[in-house]
């Protein structure tokens, strides 16, 4: 099963957690709550139409509540780390519009010169689909996430606590994997203050992951905003 974590495993617990988001009417009730699918979407672009043409029929049956299925999906981004194959791009592109489509790059789980080539590879291939690479690779994550800020703009701090659970035989290389991760993204993303993996003192597979963020309070003319999320 190890082996197949990330060619299929991630991908389909993403598009599950995704459906059930939808199922539920989660982003058309939290609207200001913006998701960012990762990996080209997983598996949503097949899952979408066959989840499309049975809500009619499990809400007959009374097995699901009516949704807005089209106001859920509005809400959603995708972002293209992974393997965005010209076949992987046209099946996004049905399912969202170019607006909603951001780079992505799994770093650091995929070694810097195997990125670097990636990102010239795929700048072309954007331009063939008729997508503009500016938009991909810059503009539109600005126009989601705002632009950044120096540190020394930041006021108060967003909080986040998740809790997990890691399978026993794969908890050392989990631990090691998130100490890596926490420490590169505290060094080179900006913003991040804190990413710590902790393990619970009745079970040591129950992981918590403490993330501080540096909140922006003012934008780069001093003009105060009101943040967006």
């Amino acid at each position: 099963m190890h082996n197949w974590l990330p060619s299929y495993e991630y991908l389909a617990e993403t598009t599950r957690t995704v459906l059930n988001m939808v199922a539920h009417d989660v982003l058309v009730r939290y609207p200001h709550l913006k998701v960012v699918v990762p990996h080209c979407g997983s598996f949503l672009p097949n899952a979408l139409p066959r989840f499309r043409s049975l809500l009619p029929v499990m809400v007959k049956q009374g097995m699901m509540q009516p949704v807005d299925v089209d106001a859920n999906l509005s809400r959603l981004y995708y972002d293209l780390a992974g393997a965005p194959t010209d076949e992987v791009l046209d099946a996004l592109l049905t399912i969202t519009t170019p607006d909603h489509i951001l780079y992505g790059s799994d770093y650091p789980y995929v070694a810097e010169p195997v990125l670097i080539g990636g990102k010239q590879a795929l700048e072309g291939r954007l331009a063939s689909h008729g997508l503009n690479p500016k938009d991909i690779f810059t503009d539109n994550a600005r126009r989601l996430f705002g632009e950044s800020l120096p540190l020394r703009q930041y006021g108060e701090k967003i909080v986040r606590l998740a809790e997990i659970e890691v399978v026993p035989e794969f908890l050392e290389e989990y631990m090691a994997f998130a100490k890596e991760v926490g420490e590169t993204s505290v060094k080179v993303e900006p913003g991040v203050l804190t990413l710590f993996s902790m393990q619970t003192k009745e079970d040591p597979c129950k992981i918590y992951i403490l993330e501080i963020y540096a909140k922006p309070l003012i934008s780069r003319n001093t003009r105060k905003v009101r943040p967006k999320w």
